[in-house]
């Protein structure tokens, strides 16, 4: 990944490093903040899918676990449908959730990496910026954001 691009973001929520885990791995909780649902049984070397929540089953993202370590950290890869089988292949980036408690609060930090641009890493930064705003709201107050905020323009 040495021709690549990183992107790394950290917010501070007011929870538990099992709470947070529970809402980066349930496809019930992914699909209340994120609007996919993350899909797998979350064990290294498995599949996962990044399905949409419209009822059609369409996975937009998939890769494979390649670390879990509940309720501290995951790594997954991350691929367009059908070229995620080499994790080291070309368009297969790879996302870190980082879970540090400290006190009554985490710290989640978040380094996607593999990005092949500049306009692939803004890409990211904006939906991470967002998703991430939308799972802190969810945790805190019990209800993701009254709007979607990735579709803000």
């Amino acid at each position: 990944m040495a021709d690549t691009l990183t992107f790394r973001y950290a917010t501070y929520l007011a929870s538990a490093p099992d709470k947070v885990w529970h809402a980066l791995t349930d496809p019930g909780l992914t699909a209340a903040y994120w609007g996919h649902s993350n899909v797998s049984d979350w064990r290294p070397g498995s599949r996962w899918e990044h399905r949409r929540t419209d009822g059609s089953g369409v996975a937009d993202v998939e890769g494979t676990v390649v670390a879990s370590t509940p309720p501290t950290r995951l790594v997954t890869t991350w691929a367009e449908p059908g070229k995620g089988a080499d994790p080291a292949g070309p368009g297969v980036s790879t996302v870190t959730f980082g879970i540090e408690p400290y006190e009554e609060i985490v710290r989640l930090t978040l380094t996607h990496e593999g990005l092949a641009d500049e306009g692939e890493r803004e890409a990211a930064a904006q939906g991470w910026y967002a998703v991430l705003a939308n799972l802190k709201t969810l945790l805190e107050t019990g209800r993701p954001l009254p709007s979607a905020p990735w579709t803000m323009p």
